[in-house]
Formats: C-alpha cells, structure tokens, sequence
C-alpha cells in the first residue's frame, strides 16, 4: 500500500505498520499487499483453503496444493522503504513462526524462535468477539529446539570456547589436586 503522508506504510485491515516480522508485507495477485497475520487469519477462516479472496478487491488468490500464505511473495518495496530486511515466517498450524537468528559471528548467540498464535480452532468461538487485548503485538516465546544445541557443537567459535573451558577446568583441578597430595606428602613427614 503508498504510503500517505508522511504515515509508515500499514495493512489496510488490521492498520498495524508494516514491520519485517509477523506484519511482514505479502502481495496478493492483485497487487494489493497485507501483512501476513491478516492474511494467516483469512486463510484459516477461507471456505476454499487453497483460495484467497482479496480483502479489498475480493480478486482470488490461487496457492498451489500445501502452500502456506507465508509462501506469498514479499513487497520488498515497502520493506526496502521501511529500510528492513526481509525475515522467513512460517505457518505451522494455527502459529505464525519466526526465528531471529543472530547476525553477528562474534558472539556466541543461539537463535530465538518466535510464535504468535492465531486464535481458537474452527467453531470454538461462540457468539461475537469479546473486547479484548489484540493479538497482533507478539510476546517472543522462545522455542526449545533439540537442533539449537547440535548447530552449536558445529559452530567454530563454540567450540573453541569449550576446549579452552575444559582446558581451564583441567588445570584448576590439577593445581588443587597437587596442592592437596603435597600438603599431605609435606604434612605427614613432619
């Protein structure tokens, strides 16, 4: 969507601003762009899963067999406006997903995942919505993975810490135990 009047570039249905995480800008055929929450939401809630009705032109928006909305392509546009790079976000079920990896190889930092769900399953919701707090500002949950730690053996920097860890580690407890075995070999000849 143009950017009006000095306003940053917003998802016209939700008015959020467009940001490089869960209100990434995806194009629809039609050209109009939405954050990818909004159009999450729609494809959960879509009578045609693989089909996607435009919000405002109500043009289809075909996604091939298993294609999730994330897979959308990008209105880099509005990012490279924004001065953002773009992040992957995944739908896993009723979650938009996101993993933060660190940018800097200087620092032993391992990735953060995070989640925002989308709300109840299909008709667990009775009667009309309830005021309550928006979901679309996401608490970061990180996500134990058991693949984090196996990345982390393979990380070059990691490993050069943990060798001199362990080395630093058997020196103290060769200086203690020398200390110790001469303490009782000098204490018990006098």
């Amino acid at each position: 969507m143009a950017e009006k009047q000095g306003r940053e570039p917003e998802c016209p249905v939700c008015w959020n601003p467009f940001n490089n995480t869960f209100h990434t800008p995806k194009v629809l055929d039609c050209c109009h762009s939405f954050c990818v929450e909004c159009l999450a939401h729609l494809s959960l809630v879509a009578p045609a899963r693989r089909r996607l009705l435009c919000p405002l032109c109500r043009q289809p928006t075909v996604l091939a067999s298993g294609q999730p909305v994330t897979d959308l392509p990008t209105d880099t546009a509005v990012l490279t406006l924004l001065r953002l790079e773009p992040h992957h976000v995944i739908l896993e079920g009723r979650q938009l997903c996101l993993k933060d990896e660190p940018k800097s190889r200087y620092f032993l930092r391992q990735p953060r995942a995070y989640t925002l769900e989308l709300g109840p399953g299909p008709g667990s919701q009775t009667g009309p919505p309830q005021d309550v707090a928006p979901t679309t500002i996401p608490s970061p949950i990180p996500i134990p993975n058991h693949d984090s730690l196996r990345g982390c053996f393979r990380n070059p920097q990691f490993r050069i810490f943990a060798y001199l860890l362990a080395v630093l580690l058997s020196v103290t407890l060769l200086l203690i135990f020398s200390i110790f075995w001469t303490k009782q070999f000098f204490g018990g000849v006098g």
